[in-house]
């Protein structure tokens, strides 16, 4: 059974400005999420789910159903702020949305089979794609999960300070735990450095971060339903408290309920976040194309 790809596409792009999931970056009006979607049928996906909001759906059908037509399945999951859980019966009200678990439930009805889950405005690469395909169509299991992380060098900003999680692994590769520094810049001795003290502390090059690239069982839509009930009685009262991706995974790691693979990614990592972030998106994507890594995708 080909894995399922997941894409994350309900943010509104406050910082950016507009609706940058479908913001043309590549040569031809490629977006981030064409890329995407390349990668993942040359390493053997077999359907994308997108999360969007239901003021997002024409929009999407119109750039991506279009394109993408008889090349690989397509669904749509919808996430509004309070979309409902089953399970949960008073659903508590709030502006905020619920956090990236909130959106990957939403789709729990489109997905048996293992899956991958990736950002809608996140360039992963190639070699992301096939290793995270590679991993569903032959580990994957109730207990057994991965992710793919990245080198914090290829995934620093020039223009300001990122956040990141800075992964450490067992001596088998299996995530022990993530944790999260802020204010991360490399200074001009040339080193990378995190900033959140009175003196800069020192980060490796080669520090593995997670950029939101997991590697699913099915299964875990059980899990986490369950999960984000008690978190969202636990929160009701609490609007800003967000139930990501990473809480829900490391929770299970830490009752011994699944082990976790680290496999480690090689390509750049390029996000836009800003309007700041896409001139070099733009570059980057022009160049691979004129290395002949990309055809025109439109």
């Amino acid at each position: 059974m080909k894995p399922t790809l997941l894409i994350l596409a309900a943010g509104m792009g406050s910082r950016y400005g507009g609706l940058k999931q479908i913001d043309g970056v590549g040569p031809s009006g490629e977006t981030i999420i064409d890329y995407s979607i390349y990668d993942a049928i040359r390493a053997g996906f077999g359907k994308v789910v997108f999360v969007i909001r239901h003021s997002f759906e024409e929009a999407f059908k119109e750039q991506f159903g279009k394109r993408w037509e008889g090349k690989i399945d397509i669904a749509y999951a919808y996430q509004e702020v309070n979309t409902p859980i089953e399970g949960l019966d008073n659903m508590p009200e709030r502006s905020k949305p619920w956090g990236t678990a909130h959106a990957t439930l939403v789709a729990a009805d489109l997905i048996n089979e293992p899956f991958a889950v990736i950002n809608a405005d996140d360039y992963y690469g190639a070699d992301s794609f096939q290793q995270i395909a590679d991993f569903l169509t032959t580990k994957a299991a109730p207990d057994h999960y991965a992710m793919v992380g990245f080198q914090l060098k290829n995934t620093i900003s020039p223009y300001g300070t990122v956040s990141r999680g800075i992964c450490k692994a067992d001596e088998n590769n299996y995530l022990e735990t993530v944790v999260e520094r802020t204010k991360i810049q490399r200074l001009d001795d040339g080193n990378i450095y995190y900033l959140e003290g009175e003196n800069p502390e020192l980060l490796e090059d080669n520090a593995v971060v997670s950029m939101n690239f997991w590697g699913l069982h099915h299964s875990i839509f059980e899990e986490m339903r369950m999960q984000f009930i008690e978190f969202a009685k636990e929160n009701a009262d609490n609007p800003k408290a967000e139930f990501y991706i990473p809480l829900s995974v490391n929770t299970l790691i830490q009752e011994e309920k699944i082990k976790l693979s680290v496999l480690t990614s090689t390509e750049q990592w390029y996000g836009v976040t800003y309007q700041a972030d896409r001139p070099m998106v733009v570059d980057a994507l022009q160049r691979y194309a004129n290395e002949g890594k990309y055809p025109p995708l439109s």
